[in-house]
């Protein structure tokens, strides 16, 4: 439950979702006070989440609230089967895509996101979720077909509103675990031309890198010492090639910067992250707009946060929808 956390679970409750369960096994610490605003002093040694959850009442009486202790990586996967769905944040990828493994087992969407001071990460996996946009209704008929890789139109009905015929278009996205998305290409679109390669930030680079590095040297952020630095630049730059990026947008200084922010907590990106991730959950909740497909990245030095669909290679479209 830390300020990620904190930040989604005030816009879920704020929303007037039915019930939360905030999960935590950790106890607050003093690096805990400067970016949450749902503990203090007095928490100090107690359980992040049985600290939290008195505040986070106070914000909707009205929303059902349960706290769990226990280690999440614990969970048997039939403890995932009771949630409508599952959201972790400021994990390693190792228990992400373990979280993930299960929600899937159980056909629970899942969320991870992280934040790394200046710099975040929200990823979606809804594995096939329907949803419905409203437009008015054209002339010309609606197909149901493939309109990308990830997503089609599967149904249309036409409802009278204000005297327009407004037309209700299902459309349903497919999705990939975060383990398979952590290792798939960038979509063709995205490599097209030199200045669509440019475009691309080196934050997706880095993230690689660092579950890469966690997974190798068994810690969640490297030290400053010259093996990790080392090691990590390694990964970087190998991480770069395999997206087929240019070797100059992954400069040093990016690389510096996301080694100085890498686990630190900055309210105003956590703000963001949460709000963006809080309202994809409501908007998936009411199978309403379209949902993060699949990965959100942030950098609030540039003030950008663009959508990557990362997936296996898919077939190709115009295949009929069944």
């Amino acid at each position: 439950m830390r300020a990620l956390a904190n930040e989604i679970a005030k816009n879920l409750v704020l929303a007037g979702i039915g019930s939360l369960t905030i999960l935590d096994d950790q106890v607050v610490t003093e690096d805990d006070l400067g970016s949450q605003f749902f503990i203090s002093e007095i928490h100090l040694g107690m359980n992040r989440a049985a600290a939290a959850v008195t505040q986070v009442g106070t914000l909707n009486p009205r929303v059902a609230l349960r706290v769990d202790t226990e280690n999440i990586l614990a969970k048997p996967p039939d403890f995932y089967s009771m949630f409508n769905l599952v959201i972790a944040t400021d994990l390693d990828l190792t228990p992400l895509s373990n979280i993930n493994a299960a929600c899937r087992f159980v056909n629970v969407p899942f969320y991870a996101a992280g934040s790394h001071g200046m710099y975040g990460f929200v990823f979606a996996d809804l594995i096939t979720h329907d949803y419905v946009i409203e437009r008015e209704k054209s002339n010309l008929p609606t197909e149901l077909k493939a309109e990308t890789m990830t997503r089609s139109i599967v149904a249309t009905h036409t409802k009278e509103e204000n005297g327009k015929q407004i037309e209700m278009v299902t459309k349903r996205e497919i999705y990939s675990p975060i383990n398979l998305a952590n290792t798939s290409p960038l979509q063709p679109e995205h490599l097209s031309s030199r200045r669509r390669k440019l475009q691309v930030p080196p934050l997706l680079t880095c993230l690689r890198a660092l579950w890469e590095f966690q997974s190798l040297a068994r810690r969640s952020i490297p030290t400053h010492s010259h093996a990790d630095l080392e090691l990590f630049t390694k990964l970087a730059t190998e991480k770069h090639k395999e997206l087929q990026l240019p070797a100059e947008t992954l400069r040093s200084e990016f690389l510096r910067s996301f080694l100085q922010n890498a686990g630190s907590e900055i309210s105003p990106v956590t703000a963001f992250l949460g709000g963006q991730l809080a309202q994809d959950v409501i908007n998936v909740l009411g199978q309403r707009e379209q949902p993060i497909q699949n990965f959100l990245l942030f950098d609030s030095e540039e003030s950008k946060g663009p959508v990557y669909a990362l997936h296996p290679i898919f077939p190709p479209l115009g295949i009929p929808i069944v």
